[in-house]
């Protein structure tokens, strides 16, 4: 497993298909994970510091964790098959439970707990961004700290 750091979520066009952006913390690949609009908007929450007048689900669920003393540990991204992310929340008592990976994240993200990912599933489906590329993946940079949550909503 190799900790990874949450760059964080953005649209891609022109299919308008929400993606979290991670990045190897002793490395160069980036992991893309495609994730649904929700989810989208409750990482680029916790991103962004904002603070609704009731708690969503992942606020609830870091509450709920805090008021019975059992801290989340690790986020885990274990597997990806069939272009699907698996994850497991890991507790202080070593039990695992399964998890997609942005309710994962978006929960990693409002606890401070670290994320990992599994060796192979990098290798399978990291990417590296080439020297030249650079300049994009700082663009990207720019535009998460542009990007509001409302520009996730899908009118539904």
């Amino acid at each position: 497993m190799r900790e990874v750091t949450i760059v964080g979520v953005r649209v891609e066009l022109p299919a308008s298909q929400p993606i979290v952006l991670l990045k190897e913390n002793d490395g160069e690949r980036y992991l893309p994970i495609w994730i649904g609009a929700v989810e989208a908007t409750a990482i680029a929450f916790a991103q962004q510091g904002v603070a609704t007048a009731r708690p969503m689900t992942h606020d609830l669920f870091r509450d709920v964790l805090a008021a019975i003393g059992r801290p989340l540990r690790q986020v885990q991204i274990t597997e990806w098959q069939d272009d699907i992310y698996f994850a497991n929340l890991i507790f202080d008592d070593g039990i695992e439970v399964s998890a997609r990976p942005s309710d994962a994240i978006a929960l990693a993200m409002r606890t401070g707990t670290p994320v990992f990912c599994a060796d192979d599933v990098l290798d399978a489906a990291g990417i590296v961004v080439p020297d030249e590329q650079e300049n994009e993946v700082e663009k990207f940079r720019e535009f998460l700290d542009t990007i509001s949550p409302d520009d996730f909503d899908t009118g539904s």
